[in-house]
């Protein structure tokens, strides 16, 4: 069952969504998932306005959104008044109890609450894929953008247990938010996802699956992670251990220094500057080139 905090979320990510006139299978989506997540209690309804926001998408102009907000208010009302029942039932037991402590003994058992959480994955987590998984990938109209909400639901349920149509509503969210963000089908967009995806199926890269699908890590965020950021905490600490050795051996060695008249040195500001390159970090990052000036013979480096 969603807790009110997850609740305000969802409601919040549905409006930014209206708001910013996002395509209405993102809306309907996010609809579904949460009348398929479980039932909010009426306090917590209440307490996040959610009742109400819902209710206006009812009468809105896109039949499937008003369907969809529809179905999620009459799943609401159901659960509402089963919890009422629930507690209603529980009160007439502690009165009944405290007339007569035999009538409790005799008595049925309090009902349970109504209303049930989508269940989690059941079959094997790392053979995880959108077709196995029975999702339809069709959502944008685009056979690239909807082969990107592919890719990315299967690097989102790699080893995860979450729920198919969780996984599928943050694969439609994170592939929004980069189309808007890269101004469309662009090269930059089909890299960046690539990248988020190859950083999704690393086996020991958990902690970012896990962020992502709760919403510590937003989508806007997520899409604008860099190498490093996305990497695991073990594969930092590799890097780190290789910076540093790399370190060492470029500064130790300088080999076969090239001198370039187009380096200024930040001291004397004179134009005559040795410089060597080397590897220093990760294969996807840039050289680092250090530098020494023949006339003061200030050195740094940069990447």
């Amino acid at each position: 069952m969603l807790d009110q905090r997850e609740l305000a979320s969802r409601i919040q990510s549905i409006r930014k969504a209206r708001d910013a006139n996002e395509p209405a299978t993102v809306v309907v989506a996010a609809l579904e998932s949460l009348r398929k997540e479980g039932n909010p209690t009426e306090e917590m309804i209440r307490n996040t306005k959610a009742g109400m926001f819902i209710g206006k998408l009812r009468t809105d102009s896109n039949k499937d959104i008003a369907r969809a907000a529809a179905e999620v208010v009459q799943a609401w009302k159901k659960a509402v008044e089963a919890e009422k029942k629930v507690k209603g039932g529980s009160q007439m037991a502690k009165i009944q109890g405290s007339a007569s402590p035999a009538s409790m003994k005799s008595g049925s058992p309090a009902p349970k609450p109504s209303g049930s959480s989508k269940k989690s994955y059941t079959g094997d987590i790392d053979k995880r894929h959108y077709k196995t998984d029975k999702i339809d990938i069709n959502r944008t109209g685009s056979t690239t953008r909807d082969n990107i909400v592919g890719l990315l639901y299967n690097g989102l349920a790699y080893r995860s247990r979450e729920a198919e149509d969780n996984v599928l509503q943050r694969a439609i969210e994170v592939e929004h938010a980069a189309y808007k963000h890269f101004n469309g089908e662009s090269k930059e967009y089909k890299e960046k996802m690539r990248s988020l995806f190859q950083n999704l199926k690393v086996k020991a890269n958990e902690k970012l699956r896990l962020n992502v699908m709760t919403g510590t890590i937003s989508a806007e965020r997520f899409i604008t992670m860099s190498s490093k950021e996305l990497q695991s905490e073990e594969q930092r600490k590799v890097d780190e251990v290789l910076e540093k050795e790399n370190m060492r051996t470029a500064q130790a060695g300088m080999p076969e220094k090239s001198v370039s008249d187009s380096l200024e040195c930040g001291s004397c500001k004179k134009k005559k500057v040795a410089y060597t390159q080397a590897q220093t970090r990760s294969a996807d990052e840039p050289m680092t080139t250090f530098c020494e000036c023949l006339h003061c013979g200030k050195r740094w480096k940069f990447s």
